[in-house]
């Protein structure tokens, strides 16, 4: 049952993690995945120091106010500061990560909450913490509920802002022009962006988070010529790295995380080199094919 728990918590957090990379990816964004998982430490520390307790429910709620923040803050120093967005990004995750490890260092330092902790979370160690109720029954592991919780909840806003989310990606002019608040949407995305990379940290890791963000869509992306299709494919393949990665590192004795992202890489590689729209070593018939992403216009009728 242990292989099961593992992979499963994988493939949820990877499923999670991947629809909301399909938009950071078709947003240019990707990276702000990475900042975001640094940046959210001081929030964790603050949720931490007001209510004293490591619950996970404060840590998301800490997170992904801070994730809002740091969004607001790479904005703000793009538009205000002409900062080109790679700068703004670097400032931003850059000094927010250092103000956290200085937050541990003076006031929890005696805790077990450090930036270790964060960064590192070992997926291997799902099946040992367990969720145990007062009468002592067994319900399986804390992760596996923590990652279907944040699942259910990104398909859930998923689903009521793709009309939103899918103007607001393709054509913030367009969606401005017909009252969608561009700002509000690309804050929306970021508190969840936030949120599912904080609840992820403990189980697997802000460093896997990092690649199952942009990975999956990113392989998706070589593949597909509409959004829907793309986020269908991130699903599968989120599946596919979880299963064929826990195998792969079993048989060498080495790191789960690990072994996840390198077989994310190989895929990507697979699918770079072959990929029937783009790929290096397409067919010739194809070369004139453009695989990028495009807003289906029929589709942006019926949205609007």
């Amino acid at each position: 049952m242990d292989a099961f728990y593992i992979i499963l918590t994988a493939s949820l957090f990877s499923i999670s993690c991947g629809l909301l990379g399909s938009f950071l990816i078709l947003r240019k964004m990707a990276m702000v995945g990475d900042a975001i998982s640094h940046a959210v430490l001081p929030g964790i520390v603050i949720a931490f120091l007001m209510t004293g307790t490591r619950d996970s429910f404060d840590m998301i709620v800490g997170a992904a106010m801070l994730g809002v923040f740091t969004t607001f803050l790479i904005e703000f120093f793009h538009k205000r500061a002409r900062l080109q967005t790679d700068a703004a990004i670097g400032v931003t995750f850059t000094w927010l990560f250092a103000l956290g490890i200085i937050l541990i260092s003076l006031y929890a330092g005696q805790v077990d909450l450090d930036q270790e902790c964060v960064l590192y979370g070992e997926i291997a160690y799902v099946p040992l913490d367990l969720w145990i109720t007062q009468t002592g029954l067994i319900m399986g592991p804390k992760a596996i509920y923590v990652a279907l919780f944040i699942l259910l909840v990104n398909i859930g806003f998923l689903m009521i802002g793709y009309r939103n989310l899918y103007m607001t990606t393709f054509d913030p002019a367009f969606a401005a022009s017909i009252g969608i608040s561009v700002s509000l949407w690309n804050y929306l995305l970021m508190g969840a962006v936030s949120m599912t990379t904080v609840a992820a940290f403990d189980s697997v890791g802000a460093i896997l988070v990092v690649a199952l963000f942009v990975v999956p869509p990113a392989t998706a992306y070589l593949l597909s010529h509409q959004l829907k299709t793309m986020m269908w494919l991130t699903v599968g393949f989120s599946i596919f790295i979880s299963i064929v990665g826990y195998y792969l590192a079993v048989a060498i004795d080495g790191s789960i995380a690990g072994a996840i992202v390198t077989i994310a890489g190989i895929l990507f590689a697979v699918v770079f080199l072959f990929a029937p729209g783009q790929g290096i070593f397409r067919s010739k018939t194809k070369q004139t094919q453009d695989a990028t992403i495009e807003p289906n216009l029929f589709e942006r009728e019926n949205l609007t």
